[in-house]
């Protein structure tokens, strides 16, 4: 991450989303009163890239570097608004993955994406935009389901490529245990043309509703043929190959054990009310996560920091 010689960011505009989030018509069916919309997010061009996040979850819904095609997916049907998680982009999971470890938390991903962050900074550091948020345990009012003293930074860099970190806290007087993920939607030609490369002799969890078995390892690189729903034991980098938007991106990360590898397919994109029906074909997410049997345990005072880099080769 960028930091060193960084000067101030000159003030941005705050404008609607873009058209590439949500069109007039979803917008008419998902907000019976202006009131409910989330206040827009912070866009910026630096000249290496164009981004925008919400500080709503902390959550990136675009990056594009200068002279490209949009690298992260947003669904049409996204939901801006309060108590409802965006899709696509780069939802932050925290501090469950999923329903968590014993299957019992609510609401699905964790409490972090459904609240604000402070915006702690905003810089410019050459060709780089970089932006600084915080959440605290504070922030989610203590809950029964995470009653913790913690501290979540995230930080971002916009550049030629898209380095997000984030470092986890423990500030409480006892350890706690946490899963995270940067749950990252990446935009595709077609689903069922891609290739994914790296994982080759992985282990994984296979939570797919059809899947032949609960557990696997990866023969050849990934392919899509169904819905694909997939956890795996690897901290390696991983290639994306795109024949139709003729670009190849490669994903590496740190401090992650797990990557998780998602497509919904046609029956459960359907069933997805913030996202189109016909939308799955032009999506995967690879993310980086630590979940399940890979939880974090914080003592207090120990930090836990995940790192993930996406850029096209």
């Amino acid at each position: 991450m960028r930091g060193v010689g960084a000067t101030a960011l000159t003030p941005l505009s705050l404008l609607t989303p873009p058209a590439t989030c949500f069109n007039a018509q979803a917008k008419e069916a998902h907000y019976p009163s202006p009131m409910t919309l989330l206040p827009p997010p912070v866009r910026f061009t630096c000249p290496t890239a164009t981004g925008a996040f919400y500080t709503y979850g902390a959550h990136v819904t675009e990056w594009a570097p200068t002279g490209q095609d949009p690298v992260l997916w947003m669904s049409s049907q996204s939901v801006f608004k309060e108590g409802t998680a965006i899709r696509g982009g780069v939802p932050i999971c925290l501090p469950w993955f999923g329903p968590g470890r014993n299957k019992d938390k609510s609401p699905l991903h964790g409490l972090a994406r459904l609240h604000n962050w402070e915006l702690i900074s905003q810089s410019q550091d050459g060709d780089s935009a970089n932006f600084h948020l915080r959440l605290t345990g504070d922030d989610l009012g203590r809950p029964e389901s995470f009653p913790y003293n913690f501290v979540a930074n995230f930080r971002a860099a916009f550049s030629n490529k898209l380095e997000m970190a984030l470092t986890v806290a423990n500030r409480d007087t006892q350890p706690f245990t946490f899963e995270e993920a940067l749950h990252t939607y990446i935009s595709v030609g077609d689903i069922r043309q891609i290739q994914i490369a790296g994982l080759e002799g992985a282990t994984y969890l296979d939570k797919a509703a059809n899947a032949p078995a609960p557990t696997g390892t990866q023969q050849g690189p990934i392919t899509f043929a169904g819905e694909t729903d997939r956890v795996y034991s690897s901290e390696a980098p991983v290639t994306l190959l795109d024949p139709v938007l003729k670009r190849t991106l490669r994903v590496t990360k740190s401090g992650s054990a797990n990557t998780v590898v998602w497509n919904p397919w046609i029956d459960k994109a359907a069933a997805m009310k913030d996202y189109g029906d016909d939308e799955w074909t032009t999506m995967v997410c690879i993310e980086a996560a630590n979940a399940f049997d890979n939880s974090i345990t914080l003592r207090p005072g120990d930090t836990h920091t995940l790192k993930y880099t996406l850029e096209i080769v």
